[in-house]
């Protein structure tokens, strides 16, 4: 006996068959959803110099003067009787990569095809990738900038490594010569950063400008005070003892007079191996310690410093080309630039190890 259903003819069937709304109008939000925008902070925390043409540029460095207490009816011009300062000097070359590239191809039939501008988004995603990539070289050029063994005059100062659990200045290092390799509490992380105020402080660095990069691990660590439960009484933003920061909005101003700041472009890993990548810089900035800009970051937290310890030397900014090419019927996009990064001053970059 007929229970009155029937059987309709589905619009959105493929064939009659599989799912009853797979030709229906997939309608466009009007919304590209792409890769975050990445958090870069170091190019305004250290030096730029724009250079018109050339491959590298000359940063003169010199020593200090020395003062002595004279004695009537001595000839200052005598060297013998040490009035005349020997000022050391000496300088910095910084050299211009090769040009750093990132590119992408899209075919015409696909962009005819296509219902929104993907082109803007291709230039923006290149323009990001060259962006990351410099960021992350900076990070790498002032952890080797404390590591740096040799001062730039003779008698010079150095910066230094400093191990965070310990709270102790170190020789040096290359990031692997940790024996306990333990993760920091918020609580040393704070007196740590007090003994690198100190250490800069001891190097002549200026108080203006100093800046302290972490990872975000690390970063919440100062706030917190630890892991676990919230412990204010340790924590850098505890607002009894002067803090600046705010639990709140999760985040902290200064320490030490640092100003702090978060990365997720701090290096972590070995890297001293790599061939390929920043190990293609043509500024060995660890010396027989890496390649290229590639070091062993296994134990590095982050970056004391002031601007003055690192430079890049830029020759090509950043910029994003496109091209349509018929024998290829399609448009190629390339962002690229080209710059050098390297060590400054030495004496103004502490690297933070665990």
């Amino acid at each position: 006996m007929a229970n009155g259903d029937t059987s309709p003819s589905r619009v959105g069937q493929v064939n009659s068959s599989g799912a009853v709304d797979a030709l229906f109008l997939k309608k466009f939000a009007g919304e590209i959803l792409t890769t975050f925008e990445e958090n870069n902070v170091f190019k305004p925390l250290h030096t730029i110099r724009t250079i018109e043409n050339g491959k590298s540029a000359q940063f003169p460095v010199t020593g200090i003067a020395s003062a002595n207490y004279y004695t009537p009816g001595q000839n200052i011009a005598d060297s013998g009787n040490s009035y005349l300062s020997d000022i050391k000097k000496n300088e910095k070359v910084i050299t211009i990569d090769d040009v750093l590239l990132s590119s992408t191809f899209l075919s015409s039939i696909d962009d005819v095809k296509n219902h929104y501008d993907i082109r803007s988004v291709y230039a923006s995603e290149l323009g990001k990738a060259l962006a990351k990539r410099f960021d992350e070289a900076i990070a790498k050029v002032f952890i080797a900038a404390a590591r740096e063994a040799t001062a730039n005059v003779t008698g010079g100062k150095l910066g230094g490594v400093l191990d965070v659990s310990a709270n102790a200045m170190g020789t040096p290092a290359d990031g692997s010569d940790d024996s306990d390799n333990t993760d920091p509490t918020g609580a040393e992380l704070v007196a740590a950063l007090f003994t690198a105020a100190q250490k800069l402080d001891e190097n002549d660095v200026p108080s203006d400008g100093r800046f302290c990069v972490l990872r975000p691990q690390e970063y919440y660590k100062l706030i917190t005070g630890g892991s676990g439960a919230l412990v204010i009484s340790t924590s850098a933003s505890n607002q009894d003892v002067g803090g600046s920061g705010s639990l709140a909005s999760g985040s902290i101003a200064q320490v030490a007079g640092i100003s702090i700041y978060k990365s997720t472009h701090l290096p972590s890993a070995d890297l001293s191996s790599t061939s390929t990548g920043d190990g293609a810089a043509s500024n060995d900035v660890f010396g027989s310690g890496g390649v290229g800009y590639n070091g062993n970051f296994t134990n590095s937290l982050g970056i004391v410093a002031h601007p003055a310890a690192v430079g890049t030397v830029k020759l090509l900014d950043l910029a994003t080309e496109s091209e349509y090419q018929m024998e290829r019927q399609g448009t190629l996009f390339i962002a690229k630039y080209a710059m050098g990064h390297g060590i400054l001053r030495p004496e103004c970059a502490i690297e933070l190890q665990k």
